[in-house]
């Protein structure tokens, strides 16, 4: 006769073959996030902190606009108050284990990144309101206005907030 052959549990054969042909992958995938595991944490810590801040920006914005009608002072106030969030939350939490200074030095130098993030923000929202409102109405519009100065604007201003407050705060 034939000899009897042990055959392999249904699976088996199929998952011992995936285990070894996706092992180089795996252990890529682990020494990559080994080396990059405290940068991947900070920018979680740091994306939490901004989305928390950032629904705090469309609130007190979109509330000041109403109150107001007018979106540059809007901006300029929801800035202040969500970026004053941002600092507590992204001081005692994102970056609560880094060396620090003096309370007073980490204060001005965060704020005077984000009056720049605020230049940048207050940019994008000042050429799509007056400049291209100029031209085409609907650019004056809250729509307008939310899309320029919560969207584009503050996506620009995060990039170099994030850039400027892990290199200098």
């Amino acid at each position: 006769g034939c000899p009897l052959r042990e055959v392999p549990a249904p699976g088996t054969l199929h998952a011992v073959s995936q285990q070894t042909h996706g092992a180089p992958v795996i252990g890529l995938i682990h020494r990559l996030y080994d080396r990059f595991r405290h940068i991947i944490h900070e920018l979680g810590k740091f994306g939490i902190v901004g989305a928390t801040a950032y629904v705090i920006d469309v609130v007190v914005f979109n509330v000041v606009l109403v109150l107001l009608d007018e979106p540059i002072t809007a901006k300029t106030v929801s800035m202040v108050v969500a970026a004053t969030a941002a600092f507590i939350g992204n001081r005692f939490w994102t970056w609560r284990d880094r060396e620090r200074s003096s309370l007073t030095r980490e204060y001005l130098l965060y704020f005077g990144f984000n009056l720049v993030g605020l230049v940048i923000n207050l940019a994008c929202l000042w050429i799509s309101h007056y400049w291209l409102g100029a031209i085409w109405p609907s650019f004056t519009s809250r729509l307008a206005d939310n899309i320029s100065g919560l969207i584009v604007g503050t996506a620009l201003a995060s990039i170099f907030r994030f850039w400027a407050y892990r290199r200098y705060v």
